[in-house]
C-alpha cells in the first residue's frame, strides 16, 4: 500500500475575496500579490521534494493563468478518487473555484491512469448545491464511512448522495466557532488508519459527539482530541499518507505541528512519523493547510 497524491503547482496563488465570506481561516494582508505568489510556490515546492524524499508517489500538475484560479492549490474540494477507477468532480461554492477543473488537469490525470469512471456533480452549482470533496468530508475508507458537518460548502442531500454512491455509512453533525457553522470538514477532524484528530470542543450538540465517540469506538480508533485554538492553527487538516514500504506518515503544517503539544505528538508518533512542512503563507491568505492540497489518487 502506497500513496500517490495529486496536487496542483499555482500559478497566481492569492487571497480570494470569494471564498472568504464563509472561511474564516483566510486573512488578507498588505504584501504584494507577487510576493505572495512567489512565497506559496516556495512552500508548494519545498512540501512536493519533502514529501518524495519520504517515498509519497506526487503528481505535479502546473496550473494556468488563463481562467484566474487563486485556490487552484487546493484540488482536494472538486475531485476525490476511489476503487474502480472512479473518480467523483464536486460543485464548488466559489464561481471562480468552479474554474478550476481545467484541461491540463484532466489531462495529466488521464495520463497517469486511462479509463477512469467519472461521476460529475458539478451540474449541482446551477442550484445553489454545493459539496466540496474532502474539505466538505472526511472519509475513512477502511470502514466505509464519510463524515461531514453542515455548513453552506456541505449540502445535505448532495452528502448522502456521494454515501449512496460509495456504499459508505454517512455521519453528519454541526460544528461551530464562534457562532459560525465551520466551512470545512477536514478544519476540524483527520481519520486514520488506527487514530482519529478531531476538535470536539466545536460540536455542540452533546447527541452529536456521542455519535462520533460511539462510531470512533466501535472501529476501533484512538481518539485524539485537539483544541479549537490548535484547530484555528490547521491541526485538524492532517493526512496519512503511505510511503513505497507501506510506511504510514501523518502530514500537518509547521504551523500545526507547533501548536500541538508534547503529549499529543508522542500519541501520534507513535502511530506514524511525521511530515512536516512550512505552509504560513498558503495558510494565511488561503484559509487551507496540508490536507487541503493533496487529493489521494486511488
Amino acid at each position: 500500500m502506497n500513496s500517490t497524491l495529486l496536487m496542483v503547482r499555482p500559478c497566481c496563488f492569492g487571497y480570494n475575496p470569494q471564498t472568504a465570506v464563509n472561511n474564516a481561516f483566510q486573512t488578507k494582508t498588505d504584501l504584494n500579490p507577487a510576493v505572495v505568489q512567489a512565497k506559496a510556490l516556495t512552500e508548494f515546492d519545498n512540501f512536493v521534494s519533502l514529501l518524495r524524499n519520504h517515498g509519497i508517489e506526487v503528481l505535479v500538475v502546473d496550473d494556468t493563468l488563463d481562467p484566474h484560479t487563486p485556490d487552484s492549490i487546493f484540488p482536494n474540494n472538486w475531485i476525490s478518487f476511489h476503487p474502480g477507477q472512479m473518480a467523483i468532480l464536486y460543485p464548488m461554492y466559489a464561481p471562480n473555484r468552479q474554474l478550476e477543473r481545467k484541461k491540463t488537469v484532466f489531462q495529466a490525470i488521464e495520463q497517469f491512469a486511462p479509463r477512469i469512471r467519472w461521476i460529475d456533480m458539478s451540474p449541482q452549482e446551477k442550484q445553489n448545491k454545493f459539496l466540496e470533496g474532502t474539505g466538505s468530508m472526511v472519509f475513512d475508507r477502511e470502514y466505509n464511512r464519510a463524515y461531514a458537518c453542515r455548513s453552506q460548502r456541505t449540502h445535505e442531500e448532495l452528502f448522502y448522495r456521494v454515501c449512496e454512491t460509495l456504499a459508505y455509512d454517512p455521519v453528519l453533525f454541526d460544528a461551530v466557532d464562534n457562532g459560525t457553522p465551520i466551512y470545512h470538514t477536514n478544519v476540524l477532524m483527520c481519520m486514520s488508519r488506527n487514530y482519529v484528530v478531531i476538535c470536539l470542543e466545536v460540536i455542540p450538540e452533546q447527541k452529536d459527539r456521542q455519535l462520533l465517540l460511539d462510531t470512533f469506538t466501535k472501529d476501533n480508533k484512538e481518539v485524539v482530541e485537539i483544541t479549537a485554538d490548535q484547530m484555528r492553527h490547521f491541526a485538524g487538516n492532517m493526512l496519512q499518507v503511505y510511503g513505497k514500504q507501506g510506511e504510514p506518515f501523518l502530514v500537518m503544517s509547521r504551523r500545526a505541528h507547533d501548536a500541538l503539544t508534547p503529549r499529543q505528538l508522542d500519541r501520534l508518533t507513535s502511530f506514524n512519523k511525521l511530515i512536516v512542512p512550512s505552509l504560513d503563507t498558503i495558510e494565511t491568505h488561503g484559509g487551507g493547510s496540508a490536507r487541503c492540497m493533496l487529493a489521494e489518487v486511488v
